[in-house]
């Protein structure tokens, strides 16, 4: 698949889960939980999941580490990848930095 129709894919994506919110207020299924690349996955990824509970709508390794304590490690990124969307994968896409961003409110880790 070409990057250019993923990319018109993700749109859509992306607009549906604008517009449902406003059907059903608060409720959103769908997310998009993004890996920035690091050694265990060094192009990246980044997924389109159902999500859990009060999961927020961009995710990522990063997020949930600064979430839980602040910052983001080595450690908590590889509990938090384990902890992951594995078993509520719906699309698996290319790495989208954008998506990474805000997933972690603009900052990028090493």
């Amino acid at each position: 698949m070409s990057r250019r129709v993923i990319v018109i894919l993700v749109l859509l994506l992306l607009c549906c889960m604008c517009l449902l919110p406003l059907a059903v207020p608060g409720i959103s299924p769908i997310g998009v939980y993004t890996v920035q690349p690091i050694g265990a996955l060094p192009d990246g990824v980044t997924l389109i999941v159902w999500r859990a509970g009060q999961e927020p709508l961009f995710n990522s390794p990063d997020a949930m580490c600064l979430k839980i304590q602040g910052y983001v490690n080595l450690l908590c990124r590889g509990v938090a990848l384990g902890e992951g969307p594995a078993d509520r994968i719906i699309m698996r896409l290319p790495y989208i930095e954008w998506a990474y961003l805000m997933s972690t409110g603009g900052q990028t880790y090493e």
